[in-house]
């Protein structure tokens, strides 16, 4: 017969392992940090290992204890999730959507409020990621991502063409007459070595060496262009406020490559009724801006 599983313990280990301290894993607990401490020593005993250093300046996880928080703190954010759908007396279905910071920003979180206004009983969460996300490993229903849309695991939706452009402050653009005239300046780059390769091809002009910083996000290389004062490649439909309001300029209508935004999910997993009532509504907000 199965012995009965110590939760209490487990909880006490899992908010000792995040904040690597007994007395604060007992304040968000509300029990004291002996209680918390004496938890999981007899979880240590019930399991034969050992989880933390004791050191002077706090925890160290173990080995063990590594494995046992990457297997639980996933689970614990499950039954965390289940419950609140359940608060207040009324059912809501959860839906979490994972998606690339540039677009959270720059197109979705300024329409958002008019799917929570239309679909009350849904919970949205909305993570954000650089791009590399395992849908199935996360447990996410949906993952918005940019690039070409060629992801063999998941089935891929194109949402938005994103071509890319050149970007740069106002008084940048002004001292720009021709696309030569950028080898004088600072060239900021992603994580995507080829992009202005592509972007040199199709301005006409002879590559050249390139020695600005590289950033992982288009979001992060435009608050870089604003401040700095360096040019980028960047979609440019995720930043038409920033153009609007004259804080970037676009000097050349010139644009390479072919990838987008995409609305990926698993290929194995039915959809959910909150699963397809979102999709429904970003296709229309993109038909209908």
């Amino acid at each position: 017969m199965k012995s009965d599983i110590p939760l209490n313990a487990l909880r006490a280990f899992e908010a000792s392992a995040r904040h690597l301290n007994f007395t604060r894993a007992g304040m968000e607990l509300f029990v004291s940090q002996a209680a918390v401490s004496q938890q999981v020593r007899l979880l240590e005993e019930k399991l034969g290992v050992i989880l933390f250093k004791r050191l002077s300046r706090g925890l160290e996880l173990t080995d063990e204890a590594r494995l046992l928080f990457s297997k639980i703190s996933e689970e614990f954010h499950r039954i965390e999730k289940a419950y609140r759908q359940f608060e207040g007396g009324k059912v809501r279905e959860a839906l979490t959507i994972s998606c690339v910071g540039t677009f959270a920003l720059g197109w979705l979180l300024p329409k958002i409020e008019d799917f929570q206004q239309r679909h009350p009983a849904i919970e949205l969460s909305i993570q954000t990621n650089n791009n590399v996300v395992s849908i199935a490993g996360e447990g996410v229903d949906f993952a918005i991502r940019y690039g070409s849309g060629k992801w063999a695991s998941s089935h891929n939706q194109l949402l938005l063409d994103a071509p890319l452009t050149l970007l740069c402050r106002p008084e940048t653009a002004k001292r720009l007459t021709k696309p030569g005239d950028i080898s004088g300046e600072t060239l900021l780059r992603s994580y995507r070595l080829e992009e202005w390769d592509n972007w040199f091809a199709a301005a006409g002009i002879s590559p050249f060496r390139i020695n600005g910083p590289v950033f992982d996000s288009s979001r992060l290389i435009i608050d870089a262009v604003m401040i700095t004062g360096g040019l980028a490649l960047a979609p440019d439909v995720m930043f038409q406020t920033e153009i609007k309001q004259g804080l970037l300029a676009r000097p050349f209508n010139i644009y390479s490559g072919h990838d987008g935004y995409w609305l990926t999910w698993q290929r194995a997993r039915k959809m959910t009724q909150s699963m397809e009532i979102f999709r429904e509504w970003i296709i229309e907000q993109i038909i209908r801006p």
